[in-house]
């Protein structure tokens, strides 16, 4: 049995969340009005899973996501509006340690219930077994403020790794759902301007989120990093990230490369990590392509990577011990797709090895 609590100032948006998991048989639903008696709720109830509107009185979802990933980490998920603000306010949220959001019905949200209940469901049960790599982090911190425990015990350094690395020109492909957020700017940090391969991800994100996405990663990056709405050619140094609800592809144009956003064909998520990579496959050699694929549910990119190691290119799958949700890439895995399993925090000295 999953327990889960959900949060919102409105009556009418706790009755009918209520109810879209009362119709699960395997869900235990408690509500709260506001932040501050989520919190109170978190030690006698003691969810597996909160749901969090962003705009509440006394305490807002921002600061109450704050206090819980201190208090009681535990998986949230974020119930945000379609609008610039509240994807500037849902990007914060993922940074503080929510595992995922879900879109709040625009207009009468009684009538339109309906069209978000089968993802909030999903995302509900997903976010139960998810990890809180950033939420354990913020604890650690506060418990060595107050010297309550013992620094940690430093790492033993990993023995060096041959690679192999490519040679002249080619492009690093990026898959990436729940939790990918953080997860990109832990990759795309640590990367030189000087990075000398094009770099292109498919998020898992509504087309409202991905503009800001990009200008909060581009802004914390020293490569560039843009959304792509127009066809862009592709250049050294950058990150393109596929606008939401459409297909991030690879195309030519007059002799040179270009990422294009396409409308959604047939895959299950968008934009397609499968998609993406199989375009690129159409278009440049499979040994001058690297796919990375990042946490995430489902499966989305573990066949065309599997492919794409197949037919000669190389891949990395994060590591179980560092995804929030370890769909993606532990079917990568499970396929027999990933030339290396690395950690979140060593994918970026991977790619510099593998890139020439």
């Amino acid at each position: 049995m999953i327990k889960v609590l959900v949060v919102d100032d409105s009556a009418l948006a706790r009755k009918l969340l209520g109810q879209v998991f009362a119709t699960e048989a395997d869900f235990e639903v408690q509500i709260a009005r506001d932040g501050l008696e989520a919190l109170a709720r978190l030690a006698t109830f003691q969810p597996d899973v909160i749901t969090l509107d962003v705009h509440m009185p006394q305490m807002d979802g921002l600061a109450c996501l704050d206090r819980i990933m201190i208090e009681r980490p535990t998986p949230v998920v974020m119930v945000s509006s379609l609008t610039a603000e509240g994807a500037e306010e849902t990007l914060e949220a993922l940074r503080l340690g929510a595992v995922d959001f879900v879109a709040k019905p625009e207009g009468a949200v009684s009538l339109r219930i309906h069209e978000v209940a089968p993802d909030l469901v999903a995302k509900v049960r997903g976010a139960a077994g998810a990890r809180l790599r950033s939420s354990l982090r913020l604890k650690d911190r506060l418990r060595h403020r107050i010297a309550a425990a013992p620094p940690p015990r430093a790492l033993e350094p990993k023995p060096d790794i041959e690679v192999a690395a490519a040679t002249g020109d080619g492009l690093v492909l990026v898959g990436t759902s729940t939790g990918g957020p953080p997860a990109l700017e832990a990759l795309l940090k640590p990367l030189p301007a000087s990075f000398p391969w094009p770099i292109l991800v498919a998020q898992h994100m509504p087309a409202t989120f991905t503009g800001p996405l990009a200008r909060r990663l581009d802004s914390l990056c020293e490569l560039s990093v843009v959304e792509v709405v127009r066809p862009m050619k592709l250049e050294p140094g950058c990150v393109y990230i596929g606008r939401g609800d459409a297909d991030l592809i690879v195309s030519s144009r007059g002799g040179a490369l270009v990422a294009m956003a396409a409308p959604p064909l047939d895959y299950p998520w968008h934009p397609s990590a499968d998609r993406l990579v199989r375009s690129a496959m159409g278009q440049v050699a499979p040994a001058q392509l690297v796919g990375v694929l990042m946490t995430g549910m489902g499966n989305d990119g573990a066949n065309a990577m599997a492919e794409l190691r197949v037919a000669g290119g190389q891949t990395i799958a994060e590591a179980e011990e560092t995804a929030i949700v370890w769909g993606m890439p532990g079917e990568l895995v499970k396929a027999g797709g990933a030339s290396y399993v690395e950690p979140l925090t060593d994918i970026a000295a991977r790619l510099q090895q593998m890139t020439p």
